[in-house]
């Protein structure tokens, strides 16, 4: 069962919460995180970029630029531009993209759910990746950002939702760029504290729909303090990291499409021959062509869209991972045709989230960047949670989820 506590959130006041919040550290690079940070002196990429305070071409690996974003979330703090709550709430965080809305409740997550596995992951995460969100946890002792859970629908919870979002919220404002609208209300009411961590605790799992590094590195994180605290208690700040949670109905998981460099030494012809020995191969113009159901797939080659619909025979609707589309196209195309066995390490193929829509792969190949383009069907919610309920792993580069966290509405402190 699912444990979460309230926290007491640092948190901008409501008048430079547009300037503070900011895209999460993984979606930019640092150029662009120093153009979108230009002039602002109180946006959040000061901690999460801080590589930005630093000469174009610093390493954001190095010791130096680790100590600026402690340096700098101080700072924030000493100006004012960073304010803890008085008392732990629980807070509710809505995204609307699209005239879509979802409401997430921001909670502290419990590392040991992390560590036994109720708290349920679907990729793999990459040591790498894990040590340099731990150090910047470790600097700052605190999650200055959020990671991205799904939880059961509940509707419990829901009732509690609504009554907090019919009032004024704390945030309200369209992010610039995306254009998304992100609101924020806090969750004061004791009692109603107490039926949001009494509804969690009926729960058997919590999912991570995004962010599992992040996730990773504070659970670790969390470990080693515990570890390192001979008077170690188990209700430490440090015992719980920040996650939104949102209820499973209201996540729309987009497509995650590839693009890749060269045929593997076969002509266009011999490309889509080899393809049709496992799926039936339609030609359907110049003009774009989505996915339209399961185990159907766009493909972009020299200039023509095809629709490509695996056979029968070539997966196993009743194995989790074996019916994915992600899985079938791996497989049957990328593997057996163009030789790309590991798509983690391949320097080939490129991964283009949907968002950026269809037309971003034909742009791609048509520059000459690019030779081929393939576009996937999206993973379902209940896929995904299936395969985390039976242990398994999804593919690399296999779910995308949009509209992103805003970072910066609030932070964790780990003391």
């Amino acid at each position: 069962m699912a444990t979460i506590k309230p926290f007491r959130g640092i948190r901008p006041p409501q008048n430079l919460v547009e300037e503070v919040a900011s895209r999460p550290y993984d979606v930019l690079n640092s150029d662009e995180a120093r153009a979108e940070a230009a002039g602002n002196e109180k946006s959040l990429y000061h901690i999460i970029k801080p590589e930005i305070d630093f000469p174009v071409g610093t390493d954001e690996h190095d010791p130096r630029v680790y100590q600026k974003a402690a340096e700098n979330f101080q700072m924030f703090q000493d100006k004012g531009w960073l304010v803890q709550d008085e008392k732990e709430n629980y807070y509710i965080y809505a995204q609307t993209m699209n005239g879509k809305t979802q409401y997430g409740l921001v909670v502290g997550a419990y590392v040991p759910d992390y560590m036994n596995g109720v708290i349920k992951k679907h990729e793999l995460t990459r040591r790498d990746k894990e040590e340099d969100r731990m150090k910047h946890v470790r600097v700052n002792n605190a999650n200055i950002e959020p990671v991205f859970f799904a939880y059961p629908d509940n509707a419990t919870l829901d009732a509690i939702i609504a009554r907090y979002t019919a009032e004024r919220p704390v945030y309200d404002f369209i992010a610039p760029g995306d254009g998304f609208g992100h609101t924020f209300w806090i969750i004061d009411k004791e009692e109603d504290i107490q039926a949001i961590t009494a509804e969690f605790a009926k729960m058997p799992a919590l999912y991570i729909a995004d962010g599992h590094h992040r996730s990773a590195a504070a659970a670790l994180v969390g470990a080693e303090k515990a570890k390192q605290n001979p008077n170690h208690r188990g209700d430490e700040e440090y015992n719980y990291f920040m996650a939104v949670a949102f209820p499973a109905n209201q996540l729309t998981i987009i497509d995650y499409n590839r693009v890749v460099k060269d045929l593997n030494g076969l002509s266009a012809e011999e490309f889509l021959k080899a393809v049709a020995q496992n799926f039936d191969v339609e030609e359907k113009g110049t003009e774009i062509y989505k996915p339209a159901a399961l185990h159907n797939f766009s493909l972009y080659l020299e200039g023509k869209w095809y629709s490509l619909t695996a056979k029968q025979g070539t997966y196993n609707d009743n194995d989790p991972i074996g019916v994915l589309d992600v899985t079938i196209s791996s497989n049957l195309i990328l593997d057996q045709i163009l030789g790309i066995k590991d798509l983690r390490s391949d320097k080939r193929i490129d991964f283009v989230g949907g968002i950026r829509g269809l037309g971003e792969l034909k742009r791609r190949v048509d520059s000459g960047e690019m030779k081929v383009a393939l576009a996937l069907y999206p993973v379902s919610m209940k896929q995904l949670m299936d395969i985390a309920d039976t242990g398994n792993i999804m593919p690399p580069k296999t779910t995308w989820f949009e509209p992103k966290l805003r970072s910066g509405l609030v932070i964790h402190k780990l003391v």
